[in-house]
C-alpha cells in the first residue's frame, strides 16, 4: 500500500463504503517564543477550518512526551498514545489518513507512530490541507471511540547507540538543513554539527514546488545517489524526530525501508560525551 494519498483519491475514499478516519496534525517548529511572538496554534487553525470529520491531534502532547534528556519530542508512552488514538476514533480495522498544514512533517510523525505501533492502513495526504479542494468544516465531529491497541515494533526504531552503529555499518541520513548538519548555525539545540558518519540529506529536497512529494522514481534516484538501497540498512534522524519521519515517509514511497532515530540531534547533543562532527563531510 502506498504511504501517501492524493486529495482526489481521498475525496473518493471519503465517499466510499469504508471512509478513513481523518487526523488533523497541524503544527509548526517555531522559535517564536524566543523572539517574543506567540507560537503557532494548531488547535486554533483546526477550529478555523478543517476537513469535514477530521479530529485534531496535538503533536506536542499526544505524539510526543515532555522534552528532556531523550530529546525535544521523545516518543509518547505507548499506553497514552493508544488512548489518544482511540479518542480520535482510530480502530485497527479502519483506514486512517493524516494531514497537516502542507509541510508534511507533523503528518509524517503521526503516520510513523501509527505504523510503528502496528496500524495496518495509514496514509499521509500528499500536500496536506492546501492540496484539498473540497469543503472545510468548523465543527468538531462526534465520533465513537476506536479500538486501536498499539503494539510497538512494526517499524524500525533506533536509539543513540544504534544510530552511531548504523552510521558506521550502514547509512544514517541527517534530514536537517545543510547548515545545521555542517554546524554553521544551530538555532535550537545546544551544539551544531552531526553524528559522525551521517550523510546530509535535507528532507526539504524530497518535496517539489507544489508542496507534494516528488515522484517515487525521483526519490529513489536521490536516495540511491546518497547510498540507500532497498536491501541495505538505512536510518534517519533530524532535530527531534519530526522532519526525519517525513524523510522515512519519502523513503517508503521510494520503496526503501528505513528506521527512525526518534531522539535525534536534540538527544544526541544533550550528552557532551557523544562525539560531534562538523563540516560538509560525514566524518
Amino acid at each position: 500500500m502506498n504511504a501517501i494519498i492524493s486529495a482526489s483519491e481521498l475525496g473518493e475514499a471519503l465517499a466510499g463504503e469504508d471512509p478513513p478516519v481523518l487526523l488533523d496534525v497541524r503544527w509548526q517548529l517555531s522559535t517564536a517564543k524566543a523572539a517574543g511572538a506567540a507560537p503557532f496554534d494548531g488547535r486554533a487553525a483546526y477550529a478555523a477550518g478543517h476537513l469535514p470529520g477530521a479530529v485534531f491531534v496535538d503533536l506536542d502532547r499526544e505524539l510526543a512526551s515532555a522534552p528532556g534528556v531523550r530529546g525535544r519530542h521523545p516518543l509518547p508512552e505507548v499506553a497514552e498514545f493508544g488512548a489518544a488514538m482511540r479518542r480520535a476514533g482510530v480502530s485497527s480495522g479502519r483506514p486512517v489518513v493524516v494531514y497537516d498544514g502542507g509541510q508534511g512533517w507533523a503528518a509524517a510523525r503521526a503516520w510513523w507512530l501509527l505504523c510503528w505501533t502496528g496500524h495496518p492502513n495509514v496514509r499521509v495526504l500528499d500536500g496536506g490541507l492546501p492540496a484539498w479542494r473540497g469543503p472545510l468544516s468548523t465543527e468538531a465531529p462526534a465520533l465513537a471511540e476506536g479500538d486501536f491497541t498499539p503494539e510497538p515494533g512494526a517499524a524500525g526504531l533506533l536509539d543513540a547507540d544504534g544510530a552511531a552503529a548504523l552510521a558506521r555499518s550502514g547509512l544514517l541520513l541527517d534530514a536537517r538543513a545543510g547548515e545545521r548538519y555542517r554546524g554553521e548555525v544551530e538555532p535550537i539545540d545546544p551544539v551544531g554539527g552531526h553524528i559522525p558518519g551521517a550523510v546530509s540529506a535535507p528532507t526539504t529536497d524530497n518535496v517539489g514546488q507544489d508542496g507534494r512529494l516528488r515522484p517515487a522514481e525521483e526519490l529513489r534516484a536521490r536516495f540511491e545517489t546518497l547510498g540507500a538501497s532497498a536491501d541495505g540498512a538505512v536510518g534517519v534522524y533530524c532535530g527531534s524526530g519530526v522532519s526525519a519521519a517525513h524523510e522515512v515517509l519519502a523513503l517508503a514511497v521510494a520503496g526503501i525501508p528505513a528506521a527512525l532515530y526518534a531522539g535525534s540531534w536534540s538527544e544526541w547533543s544533550s550528552d557532551p560525551a557523544r562525539p560531534v562532527a562538523v563540516g560538509p563531510d560525514p566524518q
